[in-house]
């Protein structure tokens, strides 16, 4: 079983950037960043895979970039222009074999304030 372990979270004000990292214990062919705002259900962010294609949420599209390092299995989620409602959860997982989210992270809290 693959194991993730994120970090980089923290308080940032509005317009300000974070870097995100989420380091695995082994290969992964696509690994993904989600959120959970309190009250509400944990969504999407990005996912990236092993060759480097990238798919954003609308919500995120154009301010964060996620990029990957194969040599250290770890994947990065820069955040960029963020805005109080960017403020959540934020977790990594692994797409297994069967195209579902089987791995996940701790999560590390991202607080963005007005």
């Amino acid at each position: 079983q693959v194991q993730l372990a994120e970090s980089g979270g923290g308080l940032v004000q509005a317009g300000g950037s974070l870097r995100l990292s989420c380091a695995a214990s082994g290969r992964s062919a696509v690994m993904g960043w989600f959120r959970q705002a309190p009250g509400k259900e944990r969504s999407f962010v990005a996912l990236i895979t092993r060759i480097g294609s990238a798919v954003y949420a609308d919500s995120v599209r154009g301010r964060f970039t996620i990029s990957n390092d194969n040599a250290k299995n770890t994947v990065y989620l820069q955040m960029n222009s963020l805005k109080p409602e960017d403020t959540a959860v934020y977790s990594c997982a692994r797409q297994g074999a069967a195209g579902t989210w089987d791995a996940w992270g701790q999560g590390t809290q991202v607080t963005v304030s007005s």
